[in-house]
């Protein structure tokens, strides 16, 4: 299992994703799904990816291929697509005739392999997106009235980003919640675990501003985390009392 999640803001995208990958509970290992591409200046592109490792990574070398082939055409490459929409479009294409493929050879040993990808960015000239693509091709977009997407194990996390997170939200504050969502999940699903990957792309500069590996131990992770305990703890403390009405009572 993983859990990766990506903000929208009006300051720039916010996209992190966790390590783990799960084949039993004896044959746990760490992957990268964070996959960052830029042409500084000219676009910055970073997709999470959650589900089947075999179908996620024949996708990411696919699409890497085409962006080594300079006979690749834009409605081949996202790195030459002409918006982020054809980007989304290009994604969807390659991990839907993958996962059609790899589907194929697995249903026949009743088994399945699925995935699903966050794409986020922007062009020069273009709007900053962040799209959630399925493994049929098709996707759905983050805007104003549900600026982030999940993949994975996300129902642990989703709680304080629709709280805390609306398009004004900075990209500090931005960051912060969404470790938090993954620390939330980290606590409470083991299929989901450290290193943690960071990236934040700040609108209108069309670069990776930001990109960071978190270690398990990392003190400034490790910190935020017992500050957010703390604090839910003592607002738990200092709510009102619950009064229950006894019946007897007019």
């Amino acid at each position: 299992m993983t859990y990766c999640v990506g903000l929208l803001l009006n300051a720039g995208v916010v996209m992190l994703s966790d390590t783990r990958t799960n084949a039993g509970i004896d044959n746990i290992s760490t992957y990268k799904k964070m996959y960052v591409f830029e042409d500084p200046g000219e676009r910055a592109i970073v997709m999470l990816t959650a589900g089947s490792l075999s179908v996620t990574q024949t996708v990411m070398a696919k699409l890497r291929h085409r962006m080594e082939d300079p006979d690749a055409s834009p409605d081949q490459c996202v790195m030459k697509a002409p918006s982020m929409l054809a980007a989304a479009e290009i994604v969807g294409k390659t991990l839907n005739e993958v996962s059609v493929s790899i589907g194929g050879l697995m249903g026949s040993m009743n088994q399945s392999a699925s995935a699903t990808i966050l794409l986020a960015g922007q062009r020069r000239g273009g709007q900053m997106r962040l799209f959630l693509v399925y493994p049929e091709g098709n996707f759905i977009e983050a805007t104003a009235d549900t600026p982030f997407l999940q993949i994975g194990e996300h129902k642990y996390g989703k709680p304080i980003l629709d709280r805390v997170v609306t398009p004004e939200t900075t990209l500090e504050d931005g960051r912060k919640a969404a470790l938090l969502s993954m620390d939330s999940t980290l606590r409470s699903n083991l299929s989901v675990g450290m290193p943690l990957d960071l990236a934040v792309i700040p609108r209108d500069q069309h670069l990776v501003g930001y990109c960071e590996r978190i270690e398990p131990g990392d003190p400034n992770f490790s910190a935020m985390s017992d500050a957010w305990s703390e604090a839910l703890k003592n607002s738990f403390v200092n709510l009102p009392e619950w009064r229950i009405q006894d019946e007897d009572q007019p």
